[in-house]
């Protein structure tokens, strides 16, 4: 609103920006909504490992990329057991580069699903999924299960679960693609904290 009144006083459509002196609103969120244990539980009961609804929430909990990356991953982006892809998201940046140990779930879910040439995601049509349509499929599918979650959400509960693992900041940032400590010291401290709060209220019996 306030840039709206600042180009009607600058266009001379009115005298005064009648919004200038208003007090911003400080909102605070968590943003999108981390999946729970129950929640993942709930969308492999109604997406079984070979289902190409299983996989994409898969690729997104086991290797915690983004969801423009996830519908680019095919079988140039892997070497064995390692996966590496430069994400878009640094590619006019920082150029880094993402790697990660593709783990047995998730190369059980590759192995059993029928997936493209180029993408290992791919639609009805059998074509790669555009960002924008693949992220109406997984809501879709995520709506199927039952399940509140989203794509971002998965990443989440992937960077929160490698933190509570004992995930170092530095490695959630070579995981994660993060170029600062800011984000992932945001998990490792919720894990310490976690870790601590156990631990303190198991000397209650002391």
């Amino acid at each position: 609103m306030s840039v709206l009144m600042e180009f009607a006083l600058e266009a001379g459509l009115i005298d005064h920006n009648p919004v200038r002196d208003v007090k911003k609103i400080v909102t605070r969120s968590d943003g999108f909504h981390t999946w729970t244990v129950a929640e993942v539980a709930a969308y492999e009961a109604r997406h079984p490992v070979g289902t190409m609804a299983r996989l994409a929430m898969d690729l997104f909990l086991y290797t915690g990329l983004r969801r423009s990356d996830v519908v680019r991953v095919g079988p140039q982006h892997i070497a064995g057991d390692v996966l590496s892809i430069q994400p878009v998201k640094t590619q006019r940046s920082s150029g880094v580069i993402v790697t990660v140990r593709i783990l047995p779930a998730l190369a059980e879910s590759i192995a059993k699903t029928t997936t493209g040439d180029k993408t290992l995601l791919i639609s009805g049509w059998g074509k790669p999924f555009a960002v924008k349509g693949f992220g109406n499929w997984f809501r879709d599918r995520c709506d199927e299960a039952g399940v509140p979650g989203s794509a971002h959400g998965l990443r989440k509960a992937a960077a929160t679960r490698c933190a509570e693992n004992g995930a170092t900041a530095n490695e959630l940032m070579a995981m994660f693609g993060w170029t600062t400590l800011q984000e992932a010291e945001r998990y490792t401290r919720a894990a310490e904290r976690k870790t601590l709060g156990l631990s303190a209220s198991g000397k209650l019996n002391a």
